[in-house]
């Protein structure tokens, strides 16, 4: 017998409240590597967030899902210690990067278990609809997910949470379809959890 795996959902008859989304489907990153990120990172005297603006750029939907460092930059005011997950910065961001006090390991990024090992380090990973989205996702981190006004289909319609990621949080853009709004929820949001630890 075969299925291919699109049509598993349809073999099990499932649902949204049937989904498998257990806190994280992934197993933690090895306490080493853990250990020297949190070196790496310092002292834990604030609230630690990783950032993500942009994806592939040959995405089809990119020039929808991704925004600019300097867009992403209004929310930088917040007392947070913000941590660089973006792999290959486009151009006209790694001025802005190099100048925003933004921590940014980008080249000690090699692979995915070394983004993993680093995501467990943190507080909240705040991202556009990348792969480090799914990736904090399916490890149970704390994850605020920027999406377009018309989103990728996982991510569904009106809604805040993911029936895929119980620790993801959705911020969507509104029908002015740009991100101004969704980054001052997103820095309000922030403020309260800076103000809560």
């Amino acid at each position: 017998m075969h299925c291919p795996i699109g049509s598993l959902p349809l073999a099990f008859a499932t649902r949204l409240d049937t989904i498998p989304s257990a806190t994280c489907y992934l197993p933690s990153p090895l306490e080493p590597r853990v250990q020297a990120w949190n070196q790496r990172l310092g002292p834990h005297d604030r609230l630690r967030v990783g950032l993500v603006c942009s994806g592939n750029p040959n995405h089809r939907n990119d020039r929808n899902r991704s925004m600019s460092l300097r867009m992403l930059s209004r929310i930088l005011d917040v007392d947070a210690s913000f941590v660089s997950l973006q792999k290959d910065p486009r151009p006209d961001d790694k001025a802005i990067l190099a100048q925003s006090g933004i921590v940014d390991f980008a080249a000690e990024l090699t692979d995915f278990a070394e983004t993993a090992a680093l995501i467990a380090c943190l507080d909240l990973v705040v991202t556009v609809d990348t792969s480090v989205a799914h990736l904090a996702g399916a490890l149970g981190r704390p994850t605020w997910i920027l999406l377009p006004w018309t989103p990728d289909y996982r991510w569904l319609l009106g809604r805040d949470d993911s029936p895929w990621y119980p620790t993801v949080r959705l911020f969507r853009q509104t029908e002015t379809r740009d991100h101004t709004s969704v980054l001052d929820r997103v820095r309000t949001e922030l403020q309260s959890l800076v103000a809560a630890k």
